[in-house]
């Protein structure tokens, strides 16, 4: 990592822990460069904020409901998230990973893991902490097929858009690999018996495990569209 300058911003309504990241970052080798949003969505995605190479991502922004939307519209958006949260169950962990998250910690995870996550997340990476590692092992519902990032990014621009020539476009591919990432999905749900042969089923599906939100679906798609 010589000579490699990170900069990342945070979002977190505590100052306490924004306060302690900034001081794992001024320390890590070399110096990551933190920016603090103060809890405030708008400041990532404007002035420094907007150009960071990773955001560090609470939850928590409102109290009881933690923000999947917000996160989901920073990966759609293509920024490289690293969630820093307090909640540990597996059903949050897991669901923060399917939206796209790069790594997922919980904050009695210090910067041993938070700065190689930081780093990973920079070059585009995955990062495993123990919080995820043990959710991923005990993981074995056989109901739930495993998706890769690349399937689960190509679903959801399918159930946001009107068309594959459109997924297409907004994801740099060609219509022929959005049809094969579909049908690659398609066969692993069919594979643990939960046959998905149209559209609709699959976004019940996806909504089923956590894949995407209601929020996911665009105003222009329509699951009847094969």
């Amino acid at each position: 990592m010589a000579g490699r300058h990170i900069t990342a911003v945070i979002v977190d309504d505590h100052a306490a822990i924004a306060a302690g990241v900034r001081y794992w970052c001024e320390r890590a080798d070399p110096p990551i460069e933190l920016i603090d949003a103060r809890a405030r969505m708008a400041n990532v995605w404007t002035g420094p904020g907007a150009a960071a190479d990773v955001v560090i991502f609470d939850l928590e922004l409102v109290p009881k409901n933690p923000a999947f939307g917000e996160l989901r519209l920073l990966v759609d958006e293509g920024r490289r998230v690293v969630v820093y949260s307090q909640h540990a169950d597996s059903g949050t962990v897991l669901r923060c990973v399917n939206l796209g998250a790069l790594a997922y910690l919980t904050k009695t995870e210090g910067p041993e893991h938070l700065v190689p996550a930081i780093q990973a997340a920079a070059d585009g990476r995955p990062y495993t902490a123990p919080s995820l590692g043990g959710v991923l092992i005990a993981d074995d519902d056989p109901s739930r097929p495993r998706l890769s990032h690349r399937e689960a990014e190509v679903l959801r621009a399918w159930f946001a858009s009107s068309s594959k020539e459109l997924v297409a476009a907004r994801l740099n591919i060609s219509v022929k690999t959005v049809d094969t990432h579909i049908e690659r999905v398609r066969v692993k749900y069919a594979n643990v018996g939960r046959a998905a042969r149209t559209k609709s089923e699959l976004v019940t599906r996806a909504l089923h495990d956590g894949l995407i939100t209601l929020a996911d679906l665009g105003d222009d798609a329509d699951p009847a569209r094969p």
